[in-house]
Parts: structure tokens; C-alpha cells; sequence
């Protein structure tokens, strides 16, 4: 169980890079007057995926791609179940027009489409690049259809940024220091990420399980840490677009970027476990479709369903762990 240290340290490392990767960007794309739900549909929902994106790189380079396929339901079960049900618990969420119209039915079909693609036990390079390719006119959806927002936002702050050339000089110094925190905090990911697989993969080889099962649970659940304290945050803090944009915009940019570049980065693909295949996938798609009723009913989530997601997650977790291991 040499594995247990090093796991916990690169944990250690990645809640710090995460911390680090989230505050720098958000302070960074606020600064350029970039909206609430903008920021964390884009920005503030892939910085919180840099831990599954290194994570998942780092695990295919090492000849363990399962676990990188893993961690991506994993992840996205414990940040639709028990984060956003937990936010709505902690105070109802309501749903902006553009989560129904565009964020929900892209979630939906990124979670179909894994589903589809892993159903022949491996995900390809090529298939890895179609994820990708919805990921980019998604990206220019979200920011087209939130630029009048995002006009609005930066009138709010034009005699701040643009009065003086001090003040001006000041925002770009602003922008740099948030600039540095960014790059310093994904350097601290990437080494977090490679000792926490690194520790991942002794755990689970001294204990006798699968991979899969490891990136289930342990390492989604640590490297959903950002979504859990930037959602639990933003709820309590009331800027509950922050919260509903970083949830699904992570659900979304795990599977077409995160998924789509680790099958990039693989040249013989990713391997699919037959559990994974069989009940964790498809769980996945199934959450990804709950969703639509909860979502559409009332515009909001409500303390009962989001009490009703965290009691389903716990409900698979002790699955897992009294019938996995």
C-alpha cells in the first residue's frame, strides 16, 4: 500500500493547482467583463477539469486507460448526483433559459454519444476527434448567444478599466498577475495529477481490484474537488448561474474535450471495461436524461430533487463498494 502516500499527495496537489487554476481564470475572464453564466459554462468549467484532463493523459500513457474512462463517468455521476443535488439543497437552483435551450440537450447528447462509442469495448483516436469537433461549435454557441450579456457587463465596468491610463496600466497588471496564478496552477495540476495516478494504480493493484473501480471513486471524487468547492461556493455566495454553468459545463467538456483528447493521445485506443460498459456508462446517460424532466419542471431545481440526487449517488456508491469490490 505504498501507493496510499503518493496518492494523497498528488490529491494534496491537485485541490491546490485546481484552486489556483479556477481563481486565476475567473478573476482573469471577470476582469475582460465576461458574464456570470459565460464564465462558468467556459472557463471557470474547464478550469475545474484540468484534473480529468492530466489525469486522463497521464493514465493512457501509462497503459491505463481504463481508469481514464472511469474517472470520466465517475466524475460526471458525482458532479450531476451529489454536487448539484447538494447545491440545491443548500438553497433551490433556478435555470437560466440557456441551460434548457443549449447547455442540457449538449449534455445529453455528449453522454449518448460516449455510451454509443464505448459500447465495442475500445474508444478510438478518430472518435476521440469527433467529441472534439462538437466541442469547439458548443464553445461558439455558448459566446455568441451570451455576447449581449457580456456587452452589458463590460459597460458596467468601462469607467473602471478605460478612465485613465493608471487605472488602465493597473488592469493589465491585474490581468498578468491572474495570468500567472493560471500557468503556475496547471503546473501544480500536471504534477499532482501523475502522482495521484501514479498512487491510483499501486492502490488498486495492492488491493486486488480494477482500475476502473479506482477511477470510479477515489480519483473522480478527488478530482471533482474544484466543482465541489467552486459550486458550493457560487451557491452560498448567490451566484447560482456560476453554479448550474460550472456543473453542466464540466459534464460537458469531461467527455467532448477531456475524453476526446485523452483518445487523442492514445494510439491504440482506450480500453472499456465490461462493467463500465454495462452499468456505470449507461448510468451516466441515464442522469443526463433525468435531468430534462427536473430541469423543465418548475425551471429550477428544488431541495427534494436535488435530495433525491445526492440519495441516488449514495445508493450507487454503496453498490459499488459492497458489490464491486
Amino acid at each position: 500500500m505504498s501507493g496510499i502516500p503518493l496518492f494523497l499527495a498528488g490529491l494534496v496537489l491537485l485541490g491546490i493547482g485546481a484552486e489556483m487554476v479556477v481563481r486565476g481564470a475567473s478573476r482573469l475572464a471577470a476582469s475582460l467583463g465576461v458574464s456570470p453564466l459565460v464564465l462558468g459554462l467556459t472557463v471557470v468549467a474547464i478550469g475545474t477539469s484540468m484534473p480529468e484532463l492530466v489525469v486522463g493523459i497521464t493514465a493512457s500513457w501509462q497503459g491505463s486507460g481504463v481508469l481514464a474512462v472511469g474517472n470520466i463517468a465517475g466524475t460526471n455521476l458525482f458532479n450531476i448526483l451529489f454536487i448539484l443535488g447538494l447545491s440545491a439543497l443548500l438553497q433551490p437552483l433556478p435555470l437560466h433559459l440557456r441551460v434548457l435551450k443549449l447547455d442540457l440537450p449538449i449534455m445529453i447528447v455528449a453522454a449518448t454519444l460516449m455510451t454509443v462509442m464505448a459500447w465495442d469495448g475500445v474508444l478510438t483516436r478518430l472518435e476521440g476527434g469527433l467529441l472534439l469537433s462538437i466541442a469547439i461549435p458548443y464553445t461558439v454557441a455558448v459566446i455568441l448567444m451570451s455576447r449581449a450579456e457580456m456587452q452589458s457587463v463590460q459597460a458596467e465596468f468601462s469607467d473602471l478599466y478605460g478612465a485613465t491610463p493608471e487605472l488602465r496600466r493597473a488592469v493589465v497588471q491585474t490581468r498578468v498577475k491572474y495570468a500567472g496564478i493560471l500557468a503556475a496552477g496547471m503546473g501544480l495540476t500536471v504534477l499532482g495529477a501523475d502522482w495521484l495516478v501514479d498512487g491510483a494504480i499501486d492502490i488498486a493493484r495492492s488491493l486486488g481490484i480494477s482500475e476502473a473501480l479506482i477511477g470510479l471513486t477515489i480519483v473522480a471524487i478527488g478530482t471533482s474537488a474544484p466543482e465541489l468547492a467552486t459550486t458550493v461556493v457560487a451557491t452560498l455566495k448567490g451566484d447560482r448561474d456560476v453554479a448550474v454553468g460550472n456543473l453542466l459545463g464540466s459534464s460537458i467538456y469531461n467527455i467532448l474535450v477531456i475524453l476526446g483528447l485523452t483518445c487523442l493521445v492514445s494510439p491504440d485506443g482506450l480500453p472499456v471495461e465490461r462493467q463500465l460498459l454495462l452499468v456505470d456508462i449507461p448510468l451516466m446517460a441515464g442522469v443526463a436524461f433525468l435531468c430534462l424532466p427536473v430541469f423543465a419542471t418548475g425551471k429550477r431545481v428544488s431541495r427534494g430533487e436535488g435530495g433525491a440526487f445526492v440519495a441516488v449517488y449514495a445508493a450507487y456508491m454503496s453498490w459499488l463498494l459492497f458489490f464491486r469490490l
